[in-house]
């Protein structure tokens, strides 16, 4: 492990592994570097691959406020420093809303995007995401109830029914998704109005231009492959790849393939 400063003085822990082109991968809500392992260790025979803390998150610090600006910082300072000022992103869930962000905001920094299953709701294949939804994920955080505010996520991001829910706090993993809780807050502001059920605000991406590769599932909650597909209409640029017997929790062993495929196609070129 390893760590940068990021812009706000925030430290952001990160590993490296592999060698050749820069390719950092970014995690969506609960996700730490840990949880990208498998897949980085299958890229990294072809490039340098970073995994990192998002803030708040493991070994990485926080600042006092949350603002998606200080997300996009944190990867900034990633590509400076250890990617050496250029890197191609893969994003999963709301990370890869993350990535989207990003680009829009680093320019060239970004060579080129891949993104699975951005978790947009764009129609009424389920309910919208409640309009307090962040407010009230936040008042929960407020007074630690971070057991409530994960159960409150499962069931109303997710979708899950409550006597699921119920059962899944007896898991052990359960702990471990209490203890990043706090960060559920800034993944619901980095998906903004996107899980409204309303088209996708296609614009807030318009200067992304580089190759954007956007994977889904097609076994999955329907409003993912929607959602990805309404996303590949911003340009020409989008290209939608449909991973057959997948869902949101991708085999790594399925993705990895099409990561490297999409990653070099470029520089084969």
């Amino acid at each position: 492990m390893d760590k940068v400063f990021s812009a706000d003085g925030t430290t952001i822990a990160f590993e490296r592994q592999g060698s050749g082109p820069a390719v950092v991968l970014v995690g969506g809500a609960f996700m730490t570097r840990g949880d990208s392992a498998a897949l980085a260790g299958l890229l990294a025979g072809n490039f340098t691959v970073i995994t990192y803390d998002r803030r708040g998150r493991g070994d990485s610090g926080d600042g006092p406020a949350y603002d998606v600006r200080r997300e996009i910082e944190d990867l900034d300072a990633l590509i400076q420093g250890p990617a050496n000022g250029s890197a191609m992103l893969f994003g999963m869930s709301s990370g890869a809303v993350l990535t989207l962000e990003a680009a829009t905001a680093l320019g060239g920094a970004v060579s080129r995007l891949a993104l699975y299953e951005p978790p947009f709701v764009t129609d009424d294949s389920r309910p919208p995401l409640p309009t307090d939804y962040v407010e009230h994920l936040t008042e929960l955080v407020g007074r630690k109830a971070y057991g409530e505010a994960v159960a409150y996520f499962m069931t109303t991001a997710v979708g899950l029914p409550d006597e699921v829910v119920a059962g899944m706090r007896q898991a052990p993993f359960w702990a471990g998704m209490e203890a990043v809780a706090h960060t559920l807050p800034y993944d619901g502001r980095i998906m903004g109005d996107t899980m409204s059920g309303r088209p996708l605000p296609l614009n807030r991406w318009a200067s992304v231009t580089v190759p954007v590769l956007v994977g889904s599932g097609d076994v999955g909650a329907p409003h993912m492959l929607t959602g990805a597909r309404e996303l590949c209409t911003a340009g020409a640029n989008f290209t939608l790849r449909v991973f057959p017997g997948q869902e949101h929790a991708v085999d790594p062993t399925v993705l990895a393939p099409a990561l490297v495929g999409f990653f070099t196609e470029e520089r084969a070129a």
